[in-house]
């Protein structure tokens, strides 16, 4: 009766919780994700996931320390970067949200939703501090706000008793106070209507602690706090900064940098909406036009105007391929990868190699393909890259009829899906095994594997594929 039981795998349970977790059943996903990690503790991918569902719980804590678990096992973990972005910018830490943003860009420059993260972070700075020039301090300093998480450090360091030259407080008009302050102020104008009561500042604590020291205390370390914010301007202050100095040298420019930064996001997402909605041709126009602005741009202009110039490239490329320019797809993915080699863009030149093999195997250059894709190998960051570039590897051989080859590739895939805990690609892997093994004439390996990928095949589930495997 036990061997009758469906068992539970880490790919399964991952499987059933994203299902979950996409109907909105966070609750429910919460469990699957927990499960799976008993399974295969520490496992990253699984770690974001779950952070994914605590944070649409409205459960920031547990959101953060996920994402900070899967960056201790992999620091440069594209995914994990964005997550504790997300979680901060939720939490409305947006100045440390904007440093993971940009750590996520400088590692995947090819991923906009880091420029889109770096963007929405910047406008909320903006929108708590406003505009510097609008604000007048006593020092002509601007206004700041530093992280909560960056002074919390601060802050033990700064708990020592007063002194008498502490209790000479220097007075700072209120709404200057107030908006270093923030959500502090108010405890600020607490202790300080608290000294005005004479008999409570003359009495003590049971431990003999004078009240009138304790209060004044308070005042001393808010007053610390105020000082710092106000001297020690944090990252956004001094981007800020930098960004008004851009602006200053380039007022006979049309465009400023700040400008230009989120006109370009904008039009990389247009270009890749337009795509995605089957608009090849309107997605190709609109990437030109972007390239020859962006190629007219100074890199003062436009920091990362490289990294743009081979996106734009893929893009176009992408687009052609859409719609059956193959020729033209190719000179332009082998642009990206010139571009990419000359800048030592190293996800540049993975993603134009994967792009390259795609149109070789679309235009029945399989060797070619092969080829491309095989340089692209150790490039590979995850077992889910592997699992597809083996797959498509070893399909390509068996369009040449190099069965073994194909059998070897299946299995190297079906490896790495195993290790992802990826359903979906255990069984493409599984069915590309089985069919190098019909090629083989090794009939009795081919029908076992053939019913391993039906048992995948209704753990996606996938009705399509079962009528295929069973047909």
């Amino acid at each position: 009766a036990e061997d009758d039981l469906p068992v539970v795998t880490f790919g399964n349970l991952m499987s059933e919780g994203t299902a979950l977790s996409r109907r909105g059943q966070h609750d429910k996903a919460l469990g699957c994700f927990n499960d799976a990690l008993k399974l295969r503790a520490g496992d990253k991918h699984c770690l974001i996931t779950r952070s994914k569902c605590y944070l649409k719980l409205g459960d920031t804590e547990n959101s953060l320390k996920d994402a900070e678990a899967s960056l201790q096992i992999d620091k440069t973990f594209s995914e994990g970067l964005y997550q504790k972005a997300e979680t901060l910018y939720t939490m409305g830490d947006f100045e440390f949200a904007l440093v993971f943003y940009h750590r996520g860009r400088r590692l995947r420059p090819d991923l906009h939703k880091f420029q889109l993260g770096i963007n929405k972070a910047e406008e909320a700075i903006v929108n708590c501090i406003g505009n510097p020039s609008s604000v007048k301090l006593e020092n002509k300093e601007e206004l700041c706000f530093v992280s909560r998480q960056a002074e919390s450090k601060k802050d033990q360091k700064q708990q020592n008793k007063p002194t008498k030259d502490q209790k000479q407080m220097k007075k700072k008009s209120p709404k200057t106070e107030q908006q270093l302050l923030g959500a502090l102020y108010a405890d600020k104008a607490f202790l300080e209507k608290l000294l005005k009561d004479e008999d409570l500042m003359q009495s003590s604590t049971r431990q003999g602690i004078k009240v009138m020291d304790l209060v004044l205390g308070g005042i001393s370390y808010l007053n610390q706090r105020r000082d710092f914010w106000q001297q020690q301007k944090p990252m956004y202050a001094r981007l800020y900064e930098r960004k008004v100095l851009r602006q200053e040298q380039m007022r006979d420019k049309k465009e400023k940098p700040s400008d230009i930064s989120k006109s370009i996001a904008k039009d990389m997402e247009d270009i890749d909406l337009l795509l995605a909605r089957g608009s090849a041709e309107e997605s190709c126009r609109k990437a030109e036009r972007l390239l020859k602005r962006i190629q007219a741009w100074s890199e003062n202009e436009v920091p990362n105007k490289y990294e743009l110039i081979g996106n734009l490239h893929s893009c176009i490329g992408n687009a052609q391929l859409a719609m059956g320019q193959m020729e033209a797809a190719l000179r332009s993915h082998k642009m990206d990868l010139d571009c990419a080699r000359q800048n030592a863009l190293t996800d540049g030149v993975s993603r134009a190699l994967d792009h390259i093999g795609h149109v070789y195997a679309r235009t029945g250059k399989f060797q070619q393909a092969i080829n491309t894709w095989e340089e692209k190998i150790p490039l590979a960051q995850s077992s889910l890259e592997k699992a597809w570039l083996f797959h498509e590897i070893g399909r390509c051989y068996l369009e040449l009829g190099k069965a073994e080859e194909a059998q070897d590739y299946g299995q190297k895939s079906l490896q790495s899906a195993d290790e992802e805990g990826d359903v979906e690609w255990q069984l493409h892997a599984t069915v590309l095994v089985a069919q190098a093994q019909v090629k083989l004439k090794d009939y009795p390996s081919a029908i076992m594997t053939f019913e391993r990928a039906l048992e995948k095949a209704k753990l996606v589930p996938s009705e399509a594929a079962q009528h295929a495997i069973i047909a």
